[in-house]
C-alpha cells in the first residue's frame, strides 16, 4: 500500500502502554473477536500532519484521553502514544499534507488487554472544497441540546470508532445532492458536522457552538480562533439555530484534515462563500507546525 504506515501500541495485562512495534499496513493485525471490530468499543483520533508535523498535536492526545475516560478505558500514556504519531510523522515528511489515525479499543473480547494501533497516510486532495465550498443539509440527530448533561451513558462528545450513525448521516446527505452534513439538536440547535466543527462569521466575529451541547471539542476551530486576531476578527462560543446561520455572512465546517470548507449551499439555498477569508484559514491551517 503506497506512503501507508502502521505502528501496534503493545499493552500489559494491566492496560498500560508498553511500547510501540512498526507493523506492516497490507497484513492482518486485528482479532476478529476484538472489540473494536465487533462492537466500535473504542476511541480515536485523527491528526493533520504537515511536511511532517503533527498538528494540533498537544489538543489531540488531551481530547483522545477524554473520550478514553468517558468509556472507562486506560489513560493513554502520552509518551509511548506520542512515539507512535512521531514515528509515523517521520515517515511521512516527504509529503505536504498527510494525516495519522490513532486507536484505542478495548480489545479482544474477555481478556483485559486494550488493542492500540497508528495508521497515517498521504491526505487527500481537498483544493475544491476548501475553495469552491461544500453543499450541505440539515439533520435533526434526534436528541436533545441537553443529552452531554442529561444522559452520559449515550457518550455525546466521545470520538468513539461507533461511526454507523455518522456514515448514514453522510449517505443520507449524498441521497439529497449535497456533500456534507450540519446536525441540529431535536430542540432546535446547531450542532456539528459527522467529522467536523461548525463556524461562521458574523461580521467581524468568529463564532461556534459550546461543547457542552453534547459534541466534540474541535482542535481546528481552536486554532483558528486563537489565530481571529491575525485577520481582524473577534471569536466566540455560544449557541446557534438554523436562522442564525441563514443569515450568518459565511460559515466553514472546519476538521483536522479537509481544514476549513465554506458552506456554499445549506438544505439547497445559496449563500456567498468568503474565498479571501477561506483562504487565510487554510493557508494558516497548512503552516502549523505544532
Amino acid at each position: 500500500m503506497t506512503d501507508a504506515h502502521l505502528v501496534l501500541v503493545s499493552h500489559d495485562g494491566e492496560g498500560h502502554a508498553t511500547g510501540v512495534v512498526p507493523a506492516d499496513p497490507d497484513l492482518a493485525q486485528l482479532s476478529v473477536l476484538d472489540l473494536a471490530a465487533t462492537r466500535g468499543d473504542g476511541v480515536f483520533e485523527t491528526i493533520s500532519v504537515g511536511a511532517g508535523h503533527p498538528q494540533a498535536f498537544a489538543a489531540h492526545l488531551e481530547r483522545f484521553a477524554r473520550s478514553a475516560r468517558m468509556l472507562d478505558l486506560p489513560h493513554p500514556d502520552e509518551g509511548v502514544w506520542g512515539d507512535a504519531v512521531h514515528a509515523l510523522a517521520e515517515r511521512l515528511a516527504d509529503h505536504d499534507e498527510a494525516w495519522i489515525k490513532i486507536v484505542l479499543a478495548r480489545g479482544v473480547e474477555g481478556r483485559s488487554m486494550p488493542t492500540g494501533w497508528g495508521y497515517g497516510t498521504v491526505a487527500p486532495d481537498y483544493r475544491r472544497e476548501r475553495t469552491e465550498g461544500i453543499e450541505v443539509v440539515l439533520l435533526d440527530r434526534g436528541l436533545r441540546s441537553d443529552v452531554a448533561a442529561t444522559s452520559p451513558w449515550l457518550l455525546a462528545g466521545a470520538k468513539t470508532l461507533s461511526y454507523a450513525i455518522n456514515r448514514a448521516a453522510l449517505r443520507e446527505a449524498m441521497r439529497r445532492g449535497a456533500d456534507d452534513v450540519v446536525f441540529v439538536s431535536s430542540d432546535g440547535l446547531l450542532l456539528e458536522g459527522p467529522t467536523s466543527t461548525l463556524v461562521i462569521r458574523r461580521g467581524t466575529e468568529l463564532v461556534s457552538p459550546p461543547a457542552e451541547l453534547g459534541i466534540l471539542p474541535g482542535t481546528t476551530q481552536v486554532d483558528l480562533f486563537e489565530a481571529a486576531d491575525e485577520w481582524g476578527l473577534t471569536s466566540a462560543i455560544e449557541p446557534l439555530t438554523p436562522a442564525g446561520l441563514a443569515s450568518a455572512d459565511a460559515a466553514w465546517l472546519v476538521s483536522s484534515v479537509r481544514h476549513a470548507a465554506p458552506l456554499r449551499s445549506v438544505d439547497g439555498v445559496a449563500r456567498a462563500v468568503d474565498g479571501e477569508l477561506s483562504a487565510a484559514m487554510n493557508g494558516f491551517l497548512r503552516r502549523r507546525t505544532h
